[in-house]
């Protein structure tokens, strides 16, 4: 069988787990083209007009795999970390899929929710076996290789590698006043921060302004629950959860290794606008830099460069300050 995997939404932080899983069932696995002009088009034509960018660019990967494949993995996150649930975009994607409109191949659908047991991963994947046909040893042997193969991913990420299949940027070697390269915090979903369309080049651009950066991926989740305290109630969803405790970790504890904080949202994403304003309040407060950039359906990245060419050189001229003094 041939088992489709869109190159978008949770790709870069399970797609790992969920490609040696189907191979290890013995079935090819398809993954979408890395997103162009042509596939956000699809994605747009094929998806409501309210929906946030990312659901537009989902849609447009699974038009891509459309006759390519036997199945479509589609699954339905709902809760994969301490109290914590996916926003409903997640939550309801295999319902907006179905009732879409494509024409589309049979859709594998698995409920994950870490709510029902210690156990819920592996039910979920004996779930997807019984819709391919699979014995309970054939899924709980791949399985373990699946786990396996993400353990060795998250922790490739905390050494500071790349994703799955996102190239790493040609770094230029420039050092600031300090002796070191500037370093930033790039705050926001991995599905905004890897996808190189998306987000314009976001990571090739600071490669060559000689910039350095760190993303939620390289904090241990230890890092993280030490800000919890600092929430009198911490976001509901997920990835913005994430976000939010990450960027108050580069900007308290953590403020002495990057010199600012980029924060990468998405047009009509509302929980991105609470954790936006979340971070640009504490930002101001203890007088950090900071610049929001928010992505959209559109290409021109006039306005965009700019912005971001400023902040660097802002963030350069406190170190030579900073070294000045």
């Amino acid at each position: 069988m041939r088992i489709g995997l869109p190159r978008t939404l949770w790709y870069y932080t399970y797609g790992p787990f969920w490609q040696r899983f189907f191979t290890a069932l013995g079935h090819k696995v398809v993954l979408s083209p890395h997103t162009t002009r042509a596939v956000l088009d699809k994605g747009i034509v094929s998806c409501v007009s309210e929906a946030c960018l990312p659901i537009k660019v989902y849609f447009g990967h699974l038009e891509e795999l459309a006759g390519k494949v036997d199945y479509l993995f589609v699954p339905r996150l709902v809760c994969l970390s301490e109290d914590r649930v996916f926003c409903p975009k997640f939550l309801g994607l295999p319902d907006m899929v179905r009732h879409g409109g494509m024409e589309l191949p049979k859709l594998l659908e698995v409920r994950l929710d870490r709510r029902k047991g210690k156990l819920f991963l592996h039910q979920a994947c004996l779930e997807v076996g019984r819709q391919l046909g699979a014995s309970w040893w054939q899924v709980t042997r791949a399985f373990a290789a699946a786990l396996n193969e993400q353990v060795r991913y998250c922790r490739s990420l905390l050494g500071g590698a790349r994703p799955a299949g996102v190239k790493p940027p040609q770094r230029r070697s420039l050092s600031g006043p300090a002796g070191r390269p500037l370093r930033v915090a790039l705050m926001g979903y991995p599905y905004l921060i890897f996808d190189d369309y998306i987000n314009l080049g976001l990571l090739e651009k600071l490669a060559a302004f000689g910039v350095e950066y760190r993303t939620i991926d390289t904090l241990k989740v230890r890092d993280m629950r030490r800000q919890n305290h600092r929430f009198p109630k911490r976001p509901f969803w997920h990835f913005s959860d994430l976000v939010a405790r990450a960027g108050f970790h580069f900007l308290g504890p953590a403020a002495g290794e990057v010199d600012g904080v980029i924060h990468v949202t998405a047009f009509a994403c509302g929980p991105d606008a609470v954790v936006d304003k979340l971070l640009e309040m504490e930002a101001e407060r203890r007088r950090q830099p900071y610049l929001n950039i928010t992505l959209d359906e559109q290409s021109g990245e006039a306005g965009y460069m700019t912005r971001l060419e400023a902040f660097v050189e802002m963030l350069h001229q406190r170190e030579v300050r900073a070294h000045a003094q």
